[in-house]
């Protein structure tokens, strides 16, 4: 499972519902909610701007763009329709669409600062990195 800090419990449920075209699994309270329809269900966690995110921590809790080592990745059928769709909801685009040997992807970020990705698979999808050779770009 995934776990995501958000400020806005209600913005995060329809950016990624109706953006990203994951559906609500439950709401466990007002600031709770799991979403499904991804690989693995995705929590959503009300936490407040500038809250601690660990006791001790010097900085609080941001919601402008940050970057994190881990991204999501949300595969789609139709990348320009999803990136319309998440565009709609919020979401801004970071890079121009890539093709790969595995498919073609585009990098963004939610209402909330978090970076992930759109990818359209194409073939065997990442198995195809293993008969293309290394890196599989095709940019």
């Amino acid at each position: 499972m995934l776990d995501l800090d958000v400020d806005d419990i209600e913005r995060a449920v329809t950016f990624y519902t109706q953006g990203v075209g994951l559906s609500l699994g439950r709401r466990f309270d007002s600031e709770f909610v799991e979403l499904v329809g991804g690989g693995i269900p995705l929590y959503l966690l009300a936490k407040a701007a500038g809250s601690a995110p660990f006791t001790g921590s010097a900085r609080g809790r941001e919601y402008t763009r940050h970057w994190t080592p881990l991204h999501v990745d949300f595969v789609v059928a139709d990348l320009e329709a999803a990136i319309a769709r998440a565009e709609a909801e919020g979401a801004r685009r970071e890079s121009a669409v890539m093709e790969h040997t595995y498919g073609r992807l585009v990098y963004c970020s939610d209402p909330f600062g978090h970076g992930f990705c759109l990818l359209e698979f194409r073939g065997r999808g990442y198995a195809e990195l293993l008969t293309s050779g290394a890196g599989g770009a095709t940019q």
